[in-house]
């Protein structure tokens, strides 16, 4: 049992999202659905039978989608970094999970949900880490000027080319 586990809030779509998230990772899947009861019901303002809860999970990390209603919004101030080691993996990610929501600037998109994702590179973090301030400047300046990410631009950056 993993200690920690984010709830994402939805309003209804708690199924449709965890049936997406498990479809678009290679090592996911889904767990146990939940339904509200007539106590539930009424506290919550869902209707009786419907889905509550969808457990699922994505790399070992274990997540809870619940149908909560629309009182409660995704912002960017929380987001699901994905770190991707090949190109193949961002164009996958990026595509799957900005369908039918917004891309923005850096490796962050926003899904149809609403729910914020950084499509991002290990490396990175250590490049932009380097002695060599001039070198992480131009790997910030090529990861700014950027949507999706590019691993040849950033490694291109990184070498001075």
């Amino acid at each position: 049992m993993q200690k920690v586990a984010p709830c994402l809030w939805f309003d209804d779509q708690a199924e449709e999202a965890a049936k997406l998230y498990v479809a678009t990772f290679k090592k996911a899947k889904l767990g146990p659905i939940t339904y509200y009861g007539e106590a539930g019901a009424q506290v919550s303002g869902r209707p009786k039978g419907s889905v509550m809860t969808v457990a699922f999970e994505i790399d070992g990390q274990e997540f809870l989608a619940l149908n909560g209603g629309p009182i409660f919004k995704f912002t960017e101030a929380v987001s699901l970094m994905v770190k991707c080691e090949t190109q193949e993996e961002i164009d996958h990610l990026w595509e799957s999970l900005s369908q039918g929501g917004e891309k923005g600037q850096c490796g962050w998109l926003k899904d149809k949900y609403g729910l914020s994702w950084q499509i991002v590179v290990p490396q990175w973090d250590e490049m932009l880490r380097d002695k060599d301030a001039a070198r992480a400047e131009r790997v910030m300046a090529a990861i700014l000027s950027m949507t999706k990410p590019d691993l040849q631009c950033v490694h291109r950056a990184y070498e001075g080319r």
